[in-house]
C-alpha cells in the first residue's frame, strides 16, 4: 500500500480527464484493468486530487443565510469511479473573507434522521479544512480544522435546523485556536427528497487562512446518510481521513470559474 505523502503517481486536476497510467487503451490493458462496482481499493486513492474553488463576489455577505454559489463552483463526484450512484453534489467557493460550501442530497426516501441514537445513524455532514495543505505529516496539524453539521428537532416543511460546531482531530499534532461564536455558520432547508446545507467558514474561524499568500488548502468531507451510509470525497473510512490531512485533496483558490 502506497504512502500518500510519498506517493509519484498521476495527479487529477479538476477539469482534466482521468486516466489510468496502467491502462493505456490496448485489449491487454482493458482486460488488466477495469473500474469495478466494489474494488477493494477506491480508485480516487490513486490520484492526487487537486479541485477547483472559484472566488464569489459577496460570498461573505448572505449573513447565515443560504449560499448562491454557481454551477462553476461543483466539485467532481469520484464515487462514479466505482461504481457507486450519485445522491450528493457539493460546491465551494471563496472570497478574501472565507470559504463556502454547498451540500446538496437527492433521493431521500424516508424523513431527514436527527436522532443520533438512531439505528443507521442520523444524516449529518463533516467538513476538514486544512490551510497549509499539508503533503507530508500523517497527523493534523494546527492548521487543521473539522467543523460538524447536524440536524436538530423535527423536520416539518422546508424549515430545518442545523447546529455547527468546531470539533477535535484525533492524533493531531497541534490544535487550532477555538474560533469565535458567529466566525462560521450554517443554514439548511428539506426538500422533497433530501435537503440543502449551506456552511460558511470566516477567516477568523480557520487559522492560517491567507489567500493573498497561499492559494492551496486541503480539503476532505463525509456526508453520513442515514439510509445508504457515507459517502466521502474520495477514500472513505478504510483509511484514516479523519486524522490524516496527507490523504486530503487540494483545494485550490482560483479567481476565475
Amino acid at each position: 500500500m502506497r504512502d500518500p505523502s510519498k506517493y509519484e503517481g498521476p495527479t487529477y486536476h479538476q477539469g482534466e480527464s482521468l486516466s489510468f497510467p496502467w491502462n493505456d487503451g490496448t485489449e491487454t490493458s482493458k482486460e488488466r484493468y477495469s473500474v469495478s462496482a466494489s474494488p477493494l481499493v477506491p480508485q480516487a486513492f490513486w490520484f492526487r486530487l487537486i479541485l477547483r474553488c472559484p472566488r464569489v463576489v459577496g460570498l461573505s455577505t448572505s449573513k447565515g443565510g443560504l449560499l448562491d454559489l454557481p454551477a462553476s463552483c461543483e466539485l467532481p463526484d469520484f464515487g462514479a469511479l466505482d461504481g457507486r450512484p450519485s445522491w450528493c453534489s457539493v460546491r465551494a467557493g471563496w472570497d478574501e473573507k472565507g470559504l463556502g460550501f454547498t451540500f446538496t442530497v437527492r433521493g431521500k426516501k424516508k424523513p431527514i434522521q436527527t436522532d443520533p441514537l438512531a439505528l443507521g445513524g442520523r444524516d449529518e455532514v463533516d467538513l476538514w479544512v486544512d490551510t497549509r495543505d499539508t503533503r507530508d505529516v500523517h497527523r493534523a496539524t494546527r492548521f487543521c480544522h473539522r467543523f460538524t453539521a447536524n440536524f436538530r428537532g423535527s423536520v416539518k416543511g422546508p424549515s430545518l435546523s442545523v447546529e455547527l460546531t468546531q470539533g477535535k482531530i484525533h492524533r493531531a499534532l497541534g490544535e487550532p485556536p477555538q474560533a469565535k461564536s458567529g466566525s462560521f455558520q450554517a443554514a439548511a432547508e428539506s426538500t422533497k427528497d433530501g435537503y440543502r446545507l449551506d456552511i460558511f467558514l470566516s477567516a477568523e474561524a480557520l487559522h492560517g487562512f491567507d489567500p493573498e499568500t497561499n492559494r492551496r488548502l486541503g480539503l476532505y468531507y463525509r456526508v453520513g446518510d442515514s439510509e445508504r451510509g457515507d459517502r466521502h470525497l474520495a477514500v472513505g473510512r478504510e483509511f484514516p481521513v479523519g486524522e490524516d490531512p496527507s490523504l486530503w485533496a487540494t483545494l485550490e483558490l482560483i479567481d476565475d470559474a
